[in-house]
Formats: C-alpha cells, sequence, structure tokens
C-alpha cells in the first residue's frame, strides 16, 4: 500500500517502509506491589514511526531533511488505530543516508536511501 506523508504539510516522497510502534507510558508509580502483581499507572499512549525511503534525489532528501530540522513538526500519515490519515506532532531521532557516488541517469550524485525514527511528542 502506497503511504502517503506530509510533514509540516509537504507532501514527501513515499517511504519504501513503514512502520508505526505505540509505546505506553508509565507514572513513576508504576512497578510490582508487595504482593508481586504489576500495577500500572499508564499517563500516556505515544507513537513512533520507524520510516526508510529508498533512493532519493538531492532535492529529495533536502526536502524532507529541511522539514525535520526544527525541534518538533506535524507529520500527517497513515495510522492503524484510526484506520485512516492522522496528524501529530513528532521530533526525530538519528537520520542515516548512505550515498551513491553518482547516478548517471540523474547527472547528479544520488542517495541510497534515508532512514529516521519518528517519536511523537
Amino acid at each position: 500500500m502506497a503511504v502517503s506523508f506530509t510533514i509540516n504539510g509537504v507532501t514527501v516522497k513515499t517511504p519504501q517502509e513503514f512502520s508505526v510502534g505505540v509505546q505506553s507510558i508509565d507514572a513513576d508509580s508504576s512497578g510490582r506491589n508487595a504482593d508481586g502483581k504489576m500495577v500500572r499507572d499508564i499517563v500516556a499512549e505515544k507513537v513512533k514511526l520507524q520510516v526508510k525511503w529508498g533512493a532519493l534525489s538531492p532535492l529529495e532528501m533536502s526536502t524532507i531533511l529541511r522539514n525535520i530540522q526544527s525541534a518538533f513538526f506535524v507529520i500527517k500519515y497513515f495510522d492503524p488505530t484510526e484506520g485512516g490519515m492522522l496528524s501529530k506532532t513528532f521530533y526525530c531521532g538519528d537520520r542515516t543516508s548512505p550515498t551513491y557516488s553518482w547516478h548517471e541517469k540523474y547527472k547528479q550524485n544520488m542517495w541510497e536511501s534515508l532512514s529516521v525514527n519518528f517519536i511523537e511528542q
């Protein structure tokens, strides 16, 4: 399924790989009680998007990287819990982008891929 993906309102190239994780955030009071029973106080659930793009032109790479430079940004993505498109505020983890040295067809350097994790604010 092609995933429509926008960052700060800008549609970027469709990711090659896209997965959505949901993490429960526990309060400090969560843990095992005296009977050994787990007690949880879930204060929030946050989304983590693991995204990898395939080959990118310099313009495609730059468009993505420029839109994730700020501390926080809005991503619109397909959310499995909602069953449709959803916009949330995220920040990014490390960005990894190996390069091809030259792509003869495009007469320019090409990027082999870009991998980024986006974590909900």
